[in-house]
């Protein structure tokens, strides 16, 4: 049994939880749940990122106390891990302002001074991304990514960090960690960033103008640059510094991230490792965005679209079959609820709904015991290999044999058979039970509820209620 530790990012909490981190979330726990039906031990880590400049104004906007107003945001994102039906075994929710992450991320501060210097600058700075900006990066003066903001001209004295330093030791890593990112193309795309220097970046702000941060160690007039505290969930959830046994165990770890976070999760952060003499991380997995109609979304354009509303309307295993099988895992994925309810219709209700229907539905007809059917070693038999992270691709198999299943009861035709040759019938039917038992296991990791209802129907010798109901082709998203 090996020990696996996964985190996704930390979403800001200024703004409630899109269909973007859904898919982050989703992704995460299909691996996870993977890797436990390989009998490994996961510690799976999410939670909310909750300083910085964003969240203040925010709550600055809405009149409230800035905690106060983050502990409500939270229970969204709390709330949305369990609607997703995100595995609670051995599960983190990490949030950036608990007091044992401000002492850790202190305690990475202190690790990483030999790196650290005190300048005065001035810098474009996007709010958005909460990242500086070069010239080369804006579009008409704005950030590509969020072109409704205004770049901000930021000129203070703040503490840097000399990335500058970390070129050679972080491309010398690279080269002797093949896949550290997948996929390939955005481990191309960072290697090439890097290659082509590194600037030293700014890790803290004055707290006379953005007090919504954790103090920097020895220095009570500046408080730290939210990228630099919050990157330190990833090892602080693991009891890092004080509980060394748990985080040796699990780190490093695999890491799953946007495109937009690129630079920070596989240089930024691998660099601020090294510095606090910690080991990089295990892996990083970069996703791209959800679109909506051929637009990123975004809330001043008015496309972003709630997971809630998809779960209310078509079930969580709908919403979870869509971003691992429809989505790309690796590139952007459009969404419409026109495509999304074409597929929900011939793939969970005509495909698998249809298929696992029938052939319980013959087995009970023909009074064939399903509980004869489980196959042995299960877990040896899944064939379906995640350790790529091509969710779709292992998905798609799954749909595959699926497809089998239906073309094997059209060619031999048991409910036909079984008046003129009833053994015969009955042992197609049993060949169908087993399949179906093998492929219901490699469903657990993608649709859990849904394993669920069939592995019970099939233990108990129970007959089975529709899957996946058929719904009105009405269009209109849920208020």
């Amino acid at each position: 049994m090996k020990k696996v530790y996964l985190t996704t990012t930390l979403p800001y909490v200024n703004a409630s939880p899109h269909l973007g981190f859904a898919l982050e979330l989703v992704q995460a726990d299909i691996i996870a749940r993977y890797e436990r039906l390989k009998g490994n031990e996961v510690v799976f880590n999410t939670g909310t990122d909750e300083h910085g400049v964003k969240v203040y104004r925010k709550a600055e906007d809405e009149g409230v106390d800035v905690q106060k107003y983050i502990d409500e945001k939270v229970k969204d994102f709390i709330y949305l891990t369990k609607a997703l039906r995100i595995d609670q075994t051995n599960f983190h929710f990490t949030r950036t302002t608990d007091p044992h992450h401000v002492a850790a991320a202190q305690e990475f501060w202190k690790r990483c001074e030999k790196d650290i210097e005190k300048r005065t600058y001035e810098a474009k700075y996007c709010v958005g991304c909460e990242l500086e900006k070069t010239d080369s990066e804006l579009e008409n003066g704005h950030c590509i990514l969020h072109p409704n903001l205004e770049i901000e001209i930021i000129k203070e004295e703040n503490y840097f960090f000399l990335f500058s330093r970390y070129q050679k030791p972080l491309l010398d890593f690279y080269n002797e960690h093949k896949e550290f990112v997948i996929p390939q193309t955005r481990f191309d795309e960072i290697r090439s960033f890097v290659e082509n220097g590194l600037k030293d970046f700014s890790i803290s702000r004055l707290k006379s103008k953005m007090s919504w941060g954790v103090e920097v160690p020895g220095d009570s007039e500046q408080v730290m640059y939210v990228w630099f505290d919050a990157l330190v969930n990833y090892i602080s959830t693991l009891g890092w510094p004080e509980d060394k046994e748990n985080f040796e165990a699990f780190w490093p770890g695999i890491q799953l991230a946007g495109k937009d976070n690129l630079r920070q999760q596989t240089a930024m952060w691998q660099a601020m490792l090294l510095s606090a003499g910690l080991k990089p991380s295990k892996q990083v997995m970069i996703h791209g965005f959800i679109t909506s109609g051929g637009q990123k979304m975004s809330k001043s354009l008015g496309n972003v679209v709630n997971p809630l509303e998809i779960i209310e309307k078509y079930g969580v295993d709908a919403l979870r079959y869509w971003l691992a099988r429809e989505a790309n895992t690796f590139e952007d994925s459009d969404f419409t609820w026109e495509k999304f309810h074409e597929s929900y219709t011939a793939n969970l209700v005509n495909g698998l709904g249809n298929t696992v229907s029938r052939i319980i539905g013959m087995a009970h007809l023909y009074s064939i015991d399903t509980k004869t059917a489980e196959p042995t070693e299960l877990a040896m038999n899944l064939q379906v290999n995640l350790d790529d992270y091509d969710l779709k691709k292992a998905a798609d198999s799954i749909w595959e044999e699926l497809g089998g299943l239906d073309r094997y009861i059209q060619k031999t035709e048991p409910f036909k058979t079984i008046k003129t040759d009833p053994d015969k019938a009955k042992a197609d039917v049993a060949h169908l039970l087993r399949e179906l038992w093998k492929i219901t296991i490699r469903l657990e990791p993608f649709l859990p509820q849904t394993s669920h209802k069939i592995l019970s129907a099939l233990e108990t010798n129970e007959p089975i209620e529709p899957l996946f109901p058929r719904i009105a082709s009405s269009l209109t998203p849920i208020p």
